[in-house]
């Protein structure tokens, strides 16, 4: 957790390499990107972060796209730093630079992995609004996973449960990320019926 080491320390989850890599994947925003392990350029609040960690245009939030199933249509997104939706709009650069580009390519389930999201800070919902709505007809979701109390609580206080779910999954990194999208979506499945 984010509370016991440095911001450099904390890296995007690896075990899954094998199975996928979004520099790889001619599909994905992130195609073609080189990464280093050991130049540190980015930072978020003026410390240096890990190298693998993806920029998609916030100053506060980074990423890394963990996994992507082009036949079940769900991709696995981890997520650091602050979700500033009040001066940054990361919830608009979020989905104009990735989830949009995701969308067109067929995606329409999303897991957020948030419990290295420090901070939340919301604005109107009409993103969050948007994003449900475009993924209605195909019975997609969004669902965020294990966002630390007090960012979890900023984000049910702006009433953005209304559009994207908040579960509760602390073993993920035990999980084939298959098995998680099964979890996830059985209980989707039974959420939106």
């Amino acid at each position: 957790m984010l509370e016991f080491c440095s911001m450099q320390d904390i890296e995007p989850f690896y075990n899954w390499r094998h199975l996928y890599t979004a520099e790889e994947d001619v599909h994905s925003p992130f195609y073609g990107r080189t990464y280093s392990e050991f130049e540190y350029s980015q930072t978020l609040y003026n410390f240096y972060i890990h190298p693998q960690w993806d920029d998609f245009g916030s100053r506060t939030l980074f990423m890394k796209i963990l996994f992507a199933d082009y036949e079940q249509r769900f991709v696995i997104i981890e997520l650091l730093g602050e979700w500033n939706d009040a001066i940054e709009n990361d919830i608009m650069t979020l989905r104009r630079e990735i989830t949009d580009i995701l969308y067109r390519k067929g995606f329409t389930r999303y897991i957020l992995i948030a419990e290295n999201v420090l901070n939340f800070h919301s604005s109107d919902d009409s993103y969050y609004e948007e994003w449900r709505e475009q993924l209605e007809d195909e019975r997609g979701w969004v669902v965020i996973l294990n966002m630390p109390e007090q960012s979890k609580y900023d984000f049910k206080r702006a009433r953005l449960t209304n559009y994207i779910e908040m579960l509760e999954l602390p073993q993920w990194r035990t999980m084939k990320p298959e098995t998680i999208f099964q979890m996830i979506d059985n209980l989707m499945g039974r959420r939106l019926d």
